[in-house]
C-alpha cells in the first residue's frame, strides 16, 4: 500500500544564491503560519492565561506519522539499518544531531531569563540583532559570505530595530548579556541545521524528531524544575473541552511552524530564516495593534519598524535577483 509523503527538504536540489520561487513560498509559508500562531495564542492566552509548550505534542504527531509510514526521518530510508524501533533513527544518528540539539535546548533555557530580566520593547530590538549573529556563524561555520547589498539591507534592519527601541534605552548589563547569548545560541541552530541534516542523512522530519527526543525530557525536567509543570496540572480549565480544542490547534499549528522553520533554513538560508523572523514581527505588531488595541502610538516605533521592513525587503530584492 501506498502512502503520500510530505514535502521533504531533500528532495531540493542544491540551490544557488537566489531564491526559487519554492523558496518564496515557503518563506512566506513561514511568516503567515507565524503570524496567525502568535494572534491564535494571543487569543487563547487571553482567555484561559495559560502558557504551554507543544513539544510533547510534537512527538506524538511524529511518532504516529512515522508509525504509519506516513513520513520517513531519512533522506534514502534503508531496510538493512538497524535502529531502535521504538527511537526510529540509530543511536550513533542521534548522537550527530547533538550540535543541532544543544544550541536549540540553550536557546529555549535562555529565552525564558531573558523576557524576565528585560523590558518588552528593548527585547524586541535586541532580538533582532540575531540577523547579524547568523550572518557571522554563516561565515565561521559553513564559511558563506554575502555580497554587500545583502550586507547593507542587514544594517538597514539592525538600523531600524534600534530606532524602534530607542525610547527604552535602559542598559542593563545583565539582561543585554542573555539577550545575546539567546541570539548567539538561535544562530548556531540556524546555521546547523542544513550542515546536520547532510551529515546525518536526515531529513526535515527526522530533524524534528532527534531535537525532540534529545531536548524534551531536559525541558521536562526543566518544567518541574521551576513548578510550571505543576501549576500545568493545577489548571482549572485543564479538562475543559473548550480549552482542550484551543491546545490542539495551537500545537497543531506550533508543529507546523517548526517545521517550516526547517524547511525555510534547508531551502534558502540561515540568514533568510532569520530575516523572516524579523519581517513577520512587523506583521504581528501591525495585526496585533489593529486585533487586540491597547498599545499607544510612538513615532520612534513607528519609524523604526518602516526602517526594518524596507531592509526586509530590500534583502528580498537581492536574494530574487541572486546577489
Amino acid at each position: 500500500m501506498e502512502h503520500t509523503k510530505l514535502p521533504l527538504s531533500d528532495e531540493i536540489p542544491y540551490k544557488s544564491s537566489s531564491m526559487t520561487r519554492k523558496g518564496a513560498y515557503v518563506a512566506l509559508s513561514y511568516m503567515v503560519s507565524s503570524v496567525l500562531l502568535i494572534i491564535f495564542n494571543k487569543a487563547a492566552l487571553s482567555s484561559y492565561r495559560f502558557p504551554f509548550t507543544s513539544m510533547a505534542c510534537a512527538f506524538v504527531i511524529l511518532y504516529v506519522l512515522k508509525s504509519m509510514m506516513i513520513i520517513s526521518f531519512t533522506t534514502a530510508e534503508s531496510k538493512s539499518s538497524s535502529y531502535n524501533p521504538v527511537m526510529f533513527v540509530p543511536s550513533r544518528t542521534l548522537a550527530q544531531t547533538l550540535p543541532l540539539a544543544l544550541p536549540y535546548l540553550l536557546y529555549v533555557v535562555v529565552t525564558m531569563e531573558a523576557v524576565r530580566g528585560i523590558n518588552v520593547p528593548m527585547y524586541t530590538t535586541l532580538r533582532r540583532t540575531t540577523i547579524a549573529f547568523t550572518m557571522m556563524m554563516e561565515y565561521f561555520i559553513g564559511g558563506k559570505r554575502h555580497s554587500n547589498i545583502v550586507i547593507i539591507s542587514v544594517g538597514v534592519i539592525i538600523f531600524g530595530a534600534f530606532i524602534a527601541g530607542a525610547r527604552d534605552l535602559a542598559f542593563d548589563s545583565y539582561g543585554y548579556s542573555i539577550v545575546f547569548i539567546e541570539n548567539m545560541c538561535k544562530a548556531v541552530y540556524l546555521t546547523s541545521v542544513s550542515r546536520v541534516g547532510k551529515s546525518t542523512g536526515l531529513n526535515v522530519f527526522g530533524l524534528m524528531w532527534c531535537n525532540v527526543v534529545l531536548c524534551g525530557p531536559i525541558l521536562l525536567l526543566w518544567s518541574a524544575f521551576r513548578g510550571e509543570l505543576q501549576s500545568t496540572l493545577k489548571f482549572p480549565y485543564l479538562l475543559f473541552p473548550g480549552f482542550q480544542a484551543l491546545i490542539f490547534l495551537s500545537c497543531a499549528f506550533t508543529f507546523f511552524m517548526n517545521y517550516i522553520v526547517v524547511l525555510n533554513t534547508t531551502i534558502n538560508s540561515a540568514l533568510t530564516q532569520a530575516i523572516c523572523s524579523n519581517l513577520k514581527d512587523v506583521f504581528t505588531s501591525g495585526f496585533g495593534w489593529l486585533l487586540f488595541g491597547g498599545l499607544p502610538y510612538d513615532l520612534f516605533n513607528v519609524l523604526g519598524q518602516s526602517i526594518g521592513f524596507l531592509g526586509s525587503c530590500l534583502y528580498a530584492y537581492c536574494k530574487t535577483r541572486g546577489k
